[in-house]
């Protein structure tokens, strides 16, 4: 490949997503934050949604630092109005919504016998009706435009089940089912939706497990690592800048564990 050919595939690889507007929720750090970036690298204005002000300036703040196109919104996803507002200020300041990363979610985890009623509801409210709530708010204006990826980030969890984690289970799973209801209805109007099922991902959310339960998981996981934020962001990327003949789909990102 000569050296013009190379800059050409460059450029255009960089331009895929020229334009177009991405939000991504929960995207301060982590998963998020690593989709946003890939998606900003591919051209699109990277929107930074975040429960707090602080957590959303932080990775916006990255992303600008990078030369790429990022704007920080604050956005609680269980509180409609929250959403409605952060949805609204994205089209009066941009104009339209092109993307939708659901990637907002918690953990509370704990045996069915001893979990309490508020860590179930916390969970399924964060991780599966938020999805709900911002894709209601966001698809009817990706239904004018005739065009929208939407792409929601469920885990292997969601297919599996897990010890300790019925709440985070239950939701991930309802993340699955409700992509595909969304991908049913929205087909006509130009609209993909498809869910990333990560497996171990390094993130901060599971640095914080013991060395030896960390160890345990890695003799299951064939490629013999844990997932990195980039590899959820690569299937991400793959969804709204390929995918457009992909739709009610789960890619699973989990090195060979569930197979």
């Amino acid at each position: 490949m000569s050296l013009e050919t190379l800059t050409e595939a460059k450029m255009s690889h960089h331009d895929l997503l020229k334009d177009q507007v991405a939000i991504v929720t929960g995207s301060g750090r982590g998963i998020g934050l690593a989709i946003a970036k890939k998606l900003a690298g591919a051209g699109a204005t990277a929107i930074i949604t975040d429960i707090s002000q602080e957590a959303a300036d932080s990775g916006a703040k990255e992303i600008s630092g990078m030369n790429l196109k990022s704007h920080a919104f604050v956005c609680n996803v269980t509180d409609p109005q929250s959403i409605e507002k952060m949805t609204e200020d994205v089209i009066s300041k941009f104009g339209k919504i092109d993307i939708l990363v659901n990637n907002a979610g918690i953990t509370r985890d704990t045996l069915i016998m001893r979990m309490k009623v508020e860590d179930w509801n916390a969970v399924i409210e964060t991780n599966l009706s938020s999805v709900f709530k911002v894709t209601q708010s966001v698809v009817k204006h990706m239904s004018k435009a005739n065009y929208g990826r939407i792409v929601n980030i469920a885990s292997v969890i969601g297919m599996h089940g897990n010890f300790g984690q019925a709440n985070y289970a239950a939701a991930k799973a309802g993340v699955i089912a409700l992509s595909k209801t969304i991908a049913k209805e929205y087909a006509s109007k130009g609209i993909t939706a498809n869910a990333i099922a990560p497996g171990f991902i390094d993130t901060a959310m599971t640095q914080k497990l013991k060395p030896e339960i960390k160890d345990k998981y890695l003799e299951f996981i064939p490629l013999k690592r844990f997932g990195q934020p980039e590899d959820v962001a690569e299937a991400a990327y793959y969804f709204c800048t390929g995918g457009s003949y992909v739709t009610g789909q789960v890619i699973v990102v989990d090195g060979g564990m569930f197979m």
